[in-house]
């Protein structure tokens, strides 16, 4: 019985605060830079941290990242600095969701508004447009909900922001992708989830959409049908 594990952290059993995430999602950020993990690892931990509830559940994400005596994300920040996509932290740090509907008609964000943590955008016989280009993020890994049934969703994100698909099309399209060039590692990350039936939710970065404006495109581009 002498050998058995002592309990590491105890205050594991704490519920996970935002902070907490952020700091874990840094060094998983320097850790990609750095080599340590690969993309697919990078990817997976991410989704990881956003399941996790506790800070139990949180350290194990980076006990085999973390270098003893070495501050978290500090290699990153010296490289790179700070992202030009700007990152603040709620004001209300209980206030992380959003939600958006567009049912037999549409909608749209745009300009300088604030992305939460979690935006879910229902549309039936409708669309709606999140545009992200000038937004404030509300913090590095953000979840976007899309449901489009008869309806679509499109969003845009600032070139450099990493899109990740996790949505799922039935009769319509589900798809997204940033970059617009390389991707930030600084940046945040879009996590879109959901599904598309009968609809299209569609995503892509700020420059191309701006460019396709600048032919004669319009709003609502990825889910048009005619």
């Amino acid at each position: 019985m002498e050998n058995l594990p002592e309990r590491q952290n105890p205050n594991a059993h704490v519920r996970a605060s935002d902070v907490d995430r952020d700091r874990v999602i840094e060094v998983l950020r320097d850790s990609l830079m750095t080599g340590r993990l690969d993309q697919d690892e990078h990817a997976e931990r991410l989704e990881q941290v956003l399941n996790a509830k506790t800070l139990g559940e949180l350290e194990p994400i980076t006990h085999d990242l973390v270098v003893p005596g070495q501050t978290a994300g500090a290699s990153s920040a010296a490289a790179t600095g700070q992202s030009v996509v700007p990152i603040e932290p709620p004001a209300n740090p209980d206030d992380n969701g959003d939600f958006v509907v567009g049912i037999f008609g549409g909608g749209e964000r745009s300009g300088r508004w604030r992305v939460k943590r979690k935006t879910t955008a229902i549309c039936v016989f409708g669309g709606y447009d999140l545009d992200m280009t000038d937004a404030v993020f509300e913090g590095r890994e953000v979840v976007v909900r899309a449901f489009a049934i008869f309806g679509g969703v499109d969003i845009t994100v600032p070139d450099g922001v990493q899109v990740r698909n996790h949505g799922v099309g039935i009769f319509g399209g589900f798809g997204g992708w940033g970059g617009g060039g390389d991707i930030d590692p600084n940046a945040p990350t879009v996590v879109l989830k959901g599904l598309a039936l009968f609809g299209g939710v569609g995503g892509q970065p700020s420059s191309k959409r701006h460019r396709n404006r600048g032919k004669g495109g319009g709003h609502h581009g990825g889910h048009h049908s005619h």
